[in-house]
Order: C-alpha cells, then structure tokens, then sequence
C-alpha cells in the first residue's frame, strides 16, 4: 500500500504566496508521475501542474508563471510553490502520483487526502 500525506494549505489574501508539500510512503519501486489537481466547490477536478521522474513538468495555462512544481526523487516528494495567488485559485489541492509496486510492478493511481487553500481578495 502506499500513502500520500500533503501538507501547506491555509489561508493567504490575494498576491500572497503558498508551498504545498505531498510525501508518498510505503512499496514504492518507483513513481514515475507525481502532480497536483485542484477542485473548487461546484466544479470537476482540474490538473494543476505534473512532474516526471526525469524532470519534465506540465502546468495549467491558469497557472503558467505563478506556480512551479518540483521534486525530489530519493525521498518521494513533490512540492507545489504557488506565487500571485488570486481569489480564483481557492479549491482543495490534491497530491496525485502513479506508483509501480515492489510486489509484482503494477502501475496504480494514489491520491492524497487533499489540503484546503483559501485566497481571500
């Protein structure tokens, strides 16, 4: 089994900044794809921005230039730092990561339990 524990949300006024940090534990082999997806009340869960393990990165074009996501191989991690929030980033932003397995390597889909960030105007 493998947990995703995220950490960082609050609550920031508009031009603030905020770090998110998700770490995955357990039988991991190896992650090839960690990201974070974010959901507003009312509305579907969105990509925020991925990483793989070779560095490449993807963001969503709402949050090109003011979001930056980086990680850490060796211990697991991925961080989202989030810079010029504005009223409109407020969701729940969750860890995602697609682990292979010691056991027999399949590939599965873990999310975090999801940490709220609240960007007041």
């Amino acid at each position: 089994q493998v947990q995703l524990v995220e950490s960082g949300g609050g609550l920031v006024q508009a031009g603030g900044s905020l770090r998110l940090s998700c770490a995955a534990s357990g039988s991991i082999f190896s992650i090839n794809l960690m990201g974070w997806y974010r959901q507003a009340p009312g509305k579907q869960r969105e990509l925020v921005a991925g990483i793989i393990s070779g560095g490449s990165t993807n963001y969503a074009d709402s949050v090109k230039g003011r979001f930056t996501i980086s990680r850490d191989n060796a211990k697991n991690t991925v961080v989202l730092q989030m810079n010029s929030l504005k009223p409109e980033d407020t969701a729940v932003y969750y860890c995602n990561a697609e682990v292979e397995s010691y056991s027999d390597h399949a590939l599965n889909d873990y999310w975090g339990q999801g940490t709220q960030v609240t960007v007041s105007s």
